[in-house]
């Protein structure tokens, strides 16, 4: 068992402890949870803004000649539709077509990608990368040199703006910026489906980006926040969670994450997994789960048709505190549609659940 002495430390960890924060492991980091509550956390930056440090996430750069096009090469996504100074959602995956990880890669330029993945599995994503790396190409981890701060929520723009930082491009596109005489890149990105801002921050000026962000968004009611409103913010956006709703054995074809591949590549690692299987369809299929009474499902419940047969199981699962009521992701039966109404074993409970499409509720970004 992990001790919070071998746990990896934010360089905001202090910061953290003076602003009364719950901890918890994130990746093997020892990261905030929550601060004065997740449904308070969550609900400001659905209302406001809130500002999580997500420093755990992982970093690696991949540089030299033709950088672009190996990434291109290795990861799912067609890292060819996007220009430098925009970023892609993309997938590792393995030769049966399982998720290692999802991860941001930011473009630089021909021969500079930046990469995000997550904490627990940046060794493997750059160990792969590193092993069928072309002479001139360097993969490098990272991950303990930066800070990653992400400003999300309607106010999102002002706080950013009030501390002399770059706003207003679009979604998915990043800018590097000076601030107090260190480069941070701004990028449009985010986990809650909220306007926002993703900062990648050097870690020595980590805690002055930190407390310019609090003492600037107090006027618009920032809050910190911590990873379990991060949880289920994305969670009512219907947005994966990798180790649950993708991993090495569920597949983006599984996931209704295709739009995540690039298909008209001519190759990628799983390449041809993932070809076959989107060719027969799938035998299960993640789903969005409402609650049509008061259960609140978590992970690994069983789910089942009305009848007592089981069709997968909870991969996801809170209580939604917009909805007010209990929300999942689940892994089922290709049989099961939207429409249909399931039940989730909830304690030896059979609760009842309509099988919906996420994401659970509206969000109106504002665009600049």
């Amino acid at each position: 068992m992990t001790t919070s002495h071998e746990l990896k430390k934010s360089p905001l960890h202090e910061r953290h402890v003076a602003l009364g924060a719950k901890f918890a492991e994130f990746g093997g980091w020892e990261m905030p949870l929550e601060y004065a509550g997740v449904v308070a956390e969550h609900t400001a930056v659905r209302t406001s803004v809130g500002v999580f440090d997500v420093s755990h996430l992982g970093k690696a750069t991949v540089k030299g000649a033709g950088a672009a096009a190996y990434v291109n090469a290795c990861l799912s996504n067609d890292l060819g539709k996007i220009a430098p100074g925009q970023a892609q959602y993309t997938l590792c995956c393995n030769e049966r077509g399982g998720v290692v990880d999802d991860l941001i890669a930011y473009l630089h330029a021909d021969d500079d990608v930046f990469l995000i993945p997550n904490a627990a599995n940046t060794a493997e994503v750059v160990r792969l990368l590193q092993a069928d790396a072309p002479a001139g190409v360097e993969v490098t981890n990272v991950h303990d040199d930066y800070a990653i701060l992400a400003v999300q929520g309607t106010k999102s723009d002002e706080v950013v703006a009030a501390i002399g930082l770059p706003i207003g491009h679009d979604y998915m596109a990043f800018a590097t910026a000076d601030f107090n005489g260190t480069p941070v890149v701004v990028c449009r990105t985010g986990y809650t489906g909220e306007r926002g801002y993703e900062l990648v921050v050097p870690n020595a000026a980590a805690p002055a980006v930190f407390d310019a962000l609090l003492e600037a968004g107090e006027q618009y009611g920032i809050v910190p926040a911590g990873l379990g409103a991060r949880d289920t913010l994305r969670t009512e956006m219907g947005y994966p969670l990798h180790g649950q709703d993708i991993s090495p054995d569920i597949t983006p074809v599984q996931a209704r994450s295709g739009w995540a591949v690039g298909w008209k590549k001519e190759h990628f690692w799983g390449d041809a997994a993932l070809r076959a299987e989107k060719e027969r369809g799938p035998a299960r299929i993640l789903r969005g789960l409402r609650a049509a009474g008061r259960g609140i499902p978590r992970p690994h419940m069983a789910v089942l048709d009305q009848a007592g047969t089981a069709l997968g199981e909870v991969t996801s699962g809170t209580f939604s505190p917009t909805l007010k009521k209990g929300v999942a992701l689940a892994l089922l039966d290709a049989t099961v549609k939207e429409g249909d109404q399931v039940t989730v074993d909830i304690r030896g409970r059979q609760e009842l659940f309509d099988v919906v499409k996420p994401p659970f509720v509206t969000v109106h970004v504002r665009e600049a």
